[in-house]
């Protein structure tokens, strides 16, 4: 049977997401993956291994461990590339088989191979071994994601220059390494090599990085990594990249600086997978990255039956919004109209340490002209912040002194991604800075920052 309901293109958050609620909706589904197993670039590539990856690095390093045994403690003297390797592919596997299931007990199909469009609802499919099939559709999604941008200058050859695709199937573990581009995923590689005595540089065109987190925590975070000796080389653009005799990798920045490390990450920015999708056939147009416009409330194309999610329609470019974005595509497309999105959703960024943010940042407040004020929390102020041995991290609450009501939350810290749950529901309820005075937390947690930083704005509020 080669007709379905709806055809998705990829199987990351969005494309599995939307595949299974189509599905749990009495729809036939067929997932086409270019990959040997599914689960998309979030899987194989992106999130999973990234995080993994940091886990490993956080546990073998004793990184968490150091602020009581000092900064020399390792739980794991020598640490090689394999040591990380071992648990990043025993994740994926595990990763890879719930997914399986998933499709499996929701009779969603697989085809594996590339998928090009050949008319409106028609999608053909290349298998590695040659055969193509044609398979129709009234509905297709496209969740292709996206792939790392590799610039021509850039000497890319997976032994000591790598795109961020290929950092974790690294050789070994450099002395050094550059890093081009603060973008989350650069600042994510940059401390998790920092966190394992890597000398790091951090190289970024722009004078600043992360411009979407309040500047408060960014001040915050670069105190920190220069506390740890990474190198940050801001508002200098890179002229040449270099491969020495001796495998030196020099960088040469536009100020007449040069950076020599073992090895060089390229991580400034990616592009849609899109341009083996024949879009020319449907009619709809990419960006000069590769990414498709649609319509935010229903993630339609420019051809109504036609959708698209996750990382390919570019901003935010999470996995939990493009599984929600999937299965809006999903419901929509089928006549189920799901409720709005709440207004307001976390970022984490999984730093060492990490960042993690909900609502409006100081400069949005100010600059939407709303009398607020702003509490201050430490973890090293908590009992349990103490008891981690935690000497950094923060939590940021800004409130209206007009409603009391909450306005964001920004944290940088050990479990700021996992912290920030309470703000996000409070925020997305209306609630007011009288939910953390008055309620209690558990002792000793770091969740009690919340009640910290709420009594430090209202000490700062003027009250009649």
């Amino acid at each position: 049977m080669n007709e379905y309901d709806m055809i998705v293109i990829g199987s990351g958050p969005s494309g599995r997401r939307a595949a299974v609620q189509a599905a749990k909706l009495g729809k036939s589904v067929l997932v086409v993956e270019k990959g040997r197993r599914v689960g998309g670039v979030s899987v194989h590539t992106g999130t999973i291994p990234s995080k993994t990856l940091r886990e490993t690095v956080l546990n073998l390093s004793g990184w968490r461990e150091r602020g009581f045994y000092g900064r020399s403690y390792r739980v794991k003297q020598d640490i090689g590339a394999e040591d990380l390797i071992a648990r990043l592919r025993k994740t994926l596997d595990h990763e890879v088989e719930v997914l399986e299931h998933q499709f499996s007990r929701n009779a969603v199909k697989t085809a594996n191979g590339e998928a090009r469009f050949v008319g409106p609802h028609e999608v053909e499919v290349t298998a590695e071994n040659g055969e193509i099939r044609v398979y129709t559709a009234d509905h297709v999604l496209i969740a292709c994601g996206t792939r790392p941008f590799r610039p021509d200058y850039v000497p890319f050859n997976g032994t000591s220059v790598f795109d961020s695709d290929e950092i974790i199937e690294l050789p070994r573990l450099p002395r050094s390494l550059a890093v081009i581009g603060a973008g989350v995923i650069g600042v994510e590689y940059a401390t998790i090599f920092s966190a394992l005595d890597v000398a790091v540089t951090l190289i970024e065109p722009r004078n600043t990085f992360l411009d979407f987190i309040d500047k408060e925590l960014i001040d915050e975070f670069m105190h920190d990594l220069r506390d740890r000796n990474v190198g940050l080389r801001l508002g200098a653009a890179v002229t040449s990249i270099e491969v020495k005799d001796n495998g030196k990798v020099v960088t040469t920045l536009a100020d007449g600086r040069m950076v020599t490390t073992d090895m060089l990450l390229f991580a400034a920015g990616r592009v849609g997978n899109t341009d083996r999708l024949n879009l020319d056939a449907v009619g709809i147009a990419t960006d000069h990255r590769g990414r498709i416009v649609v319509t935010p409330q229903t993630l339609q194309t420019s051809v109504p039956h036609i959708y698209a999610a996750g990382d390919v329609i570019g901003f935010p470019s999470l996995a939990s919004t493009s599984m929600e974005q999937g299965r809006v595509a999903a419901c929509h497309a089928f006549g189920l109209a799901p409720p709005p999105p709440p207004e307001f959703f976390p970022y984490g960024i999984y730093s060492v340490p990490e960042i993690s943010t909900v609502g409006m940042t100081e400069e949005e407040v100010r600059k939407r002209e709303i009398p607020y004020e702003c509490g201050i929390a430490r973890f090293r102020e908590t009992s349990r912040g103490h008891i981690m041995g935690l000497n950094t991290g923060m939590m940021k609450m800004i409130f209206s002194t007009r409603t009391r009501r909450l306005l964001g939350v920004h944290i940088v810290g050990e479990g700021a991604t996992e912290l920030i749950h309470i703000g996000q529901a409070v925020l997305n309820l209306k609630g007011t800075i009288d939910y953390f005075i008055e309620n209690t937390f558990n002792y000793p947690t770091l969740a009690e920052a919340y009640k910290i930083a709420g009594l430090d704005a209202w000490n700062r509020m003027a009250r009649p």
